[in-house]
C-alpha cells in the first residue's frame, strides 16, 4: 500500500512539473523516423507541452488485483439513422486504449447497425427522432429517455456527446436534458460533432462547468468564435483568441484540432504538435473524443487522490491528442494514402504500448 501511495505522489509531482515548465521543439529518433517526441528545454515562449511524459503519468499500470470497471467506464451519446460509424469509432477507441466498458446510447434505427459492428459495445436503443413521433407523445418519450439514461449516469466516468448525433430537434432536446443531468451528477463530458452544434446554440449547457471539454474542428471552431466572441477567427494570434474563447465561456476546456492541437481552459494554453499524419480521413475526430474521454477519466482519478492544483480536463486533452496523433502516424507509415479510420484505431494499442509498455 505504501509503495502504491508513493507511486501516485511521484506521478502527481511529475504532472505538475510537466505543466508548469516551458518546452521547445527538440525531437529525437525512436525506433524509426516516424517516432518523435518532445524534450524539456528552457525556451520561455513555447506553448508545446511534454505530452508523452504527461500521458505516461496518467495511464494506469495493469494490476491483477483490480476489478472490471476500475480502468474506466465511458458512454457515447450519439448515433442516428444516417450516422452509425462515428459513435462506433469513439466507443471502440475508448476500449482499445484501455477502458473496461464502453456504452453507446443511440436511436432505435442505429442500434442494430452499431451492435453489428462489434459485440464489445453495450448498445442502448433509447433515443428517438421526431420523424416517427406524434407531438402529443414527445413529452412522455423525452421523460422516459431521460429516466433510462439517468439509471446509468452514476456508473460512468465520462460521457462523449455528439458523434453521429444528427440535428433532429427533438433528439437534440433529449440530449440537452441528458447533459444537464450529467452536469448535476458531476460527470465529465467530451463534446464533439453535432454536440458542438447543440452547445454553440445553447452555451449554458456547458458554461461554468470545468468538467466539459469541447473538441472543435476548423468549421466548428469558427462558429464558436463567431457566436461567443462576435468576430472571425484570428490565426495570427490564435492561442490568445483560444484563451479568450475558453475564458468567455467560463470553466470549459477547448481542444482546437489542427496541424497542431491547441488546448486551453481559459487560464493557460498548451499545444501538442508531435507525430501526426497528412492523411485527413473522416472519423479521426471520433477517435480523439474517445481517447480524451478515457484519459480525462484516468487523470481525474489520479488528481483526486492528492488534489494537486491540476486541471484533469487539460491533462486528458493533452494525452488524448498525443496518442491519437501517434496512432495516425503509425497507420500512415503502413497504409499511406489508403489510411482509414479503422486502420488508426488498430494502431491505438500498439502506440500506447510504445509510449508506456506493460511491465
Amino acid at each position: 500500500m505504501h509503495h502504491y501511495n508513493g507511486s501516485i505522489i511521484r506521478r502527481q509531482q511529475h504532472l505538475i512539473s510537466c505543466l508548469v515548465s516551458n518546452y521547445h521543439h527538440s525531437s529525437i529518433s525512436c525506433n524509426s523516423s516516424r517516432m518523435q517526441t518532445m524534450m524539456i528545454s528552457g525556451s520561455p515562449n513555447s506553448l508545446e507541452v511534454d505530452a508523452i511524459s504527461i500521458l505516461r503519468s496518467i495511464a494506469p499500470t495493469l494490476d491483477s488485483t483490480k476489478h472490471k470497471g476500475q480502468a474506466g467506464k465511458v458512454a457515447v451519446v450519439g448515433g442516428c439513422r444516417e450516422y452509425t460509424g462515428a459513435p462506433y469509432f469513439s466507443a471502440i477507441s475508448a476500449l482499445k486504449i484501455g477502458a473496461d466498458l464502453s456504452h453507446v446510447f443511440c436511436t432505435r434505427d442505429a442500434a442494430p447497425v452499431i451492435k453489428g459492428y462489434s459485440p464489445e459495445l453495450i448498445v442502448h436503443p433509447l433515443l428517438e427522432e421526431s420523424y416517427n413521433l406524434r407531438d402529443e407523445d414527445k413529452k412522455s418519450i423525452s421523460m422516459r429517455v431521460l429516466a433510462e439514461v439517468d439509471k446509468w449516469m452514476e456508473r460512468f466516468d465520462c460521457l462523449v456527446i455528439g458523434p453521429g448525433l444528427g440535428r433532429d430537434p427533438f433528439l437534440l432536446d433529449c440530449v440537452s436534458d441528458i447533459m444537464k443531468h450529467a452536469r448535476q451528477s458531476n460527470v465529465p463530458m467530451v463534446i464533439d460533432g453535432d454536440g458542438l452544434f447543440l452547445v454553440t446554440n445553447c452555451l449554458d449547457l456547458v458554461r461554468g462547468y470545468p468538467l466539459a471539454v469541447l473538441t472543435p474542428n476548423v468549421n466548428e471552431y469558427k462558429r464558436l468564435v463567431q457566436k461567443v466572441l462576435n468576430c472571425d477567427v484570428n490565426d495570427q494570434d490564435g492561442p490568445q483568441q483560444l484563451l479568450s474563447l475558453a475564458s468567455s465561456i467560463g470553466g470549459v476546456t477547448i481542444l482546437r484540432k489542427g496541424q497542431s492541437d491547441y488546448i486551453s481552459d481559459g487560464k493557460e494554453v498548451k499545444s501538442v504538435s508531435i507525430y501526426g499524419s497528412p492523411r485527413r480521413c473522416g472519423g479521426q475526430g471520433d477517435i480523439l473524443s474517445g481517447s480524451v474521454a478515457v484519459f480525462l477519466a484516468w487523470a481525474r482519478q489520479l488528481v483526486g487522490k492528492g488534489q494537486p492544483n491540476i486541471n484533469p480536463a487539460m491533462l486528458g486533452c493533452i494525452a488524448g491528442s498525443a496518442l491519437m496523433r501517434k496512432a495516425a502516424s503509425v497507420a500512415f507509415e503502413d497504409k499511406k494514402r489508403s489510411t482509414l479510420t479503422t486502420d488508426i484505431i488498430e494502431c491505438l494499442g500498439r502506440s500506447l504500448e510504445d509510449i508506456f509498455p506493460v511491465s
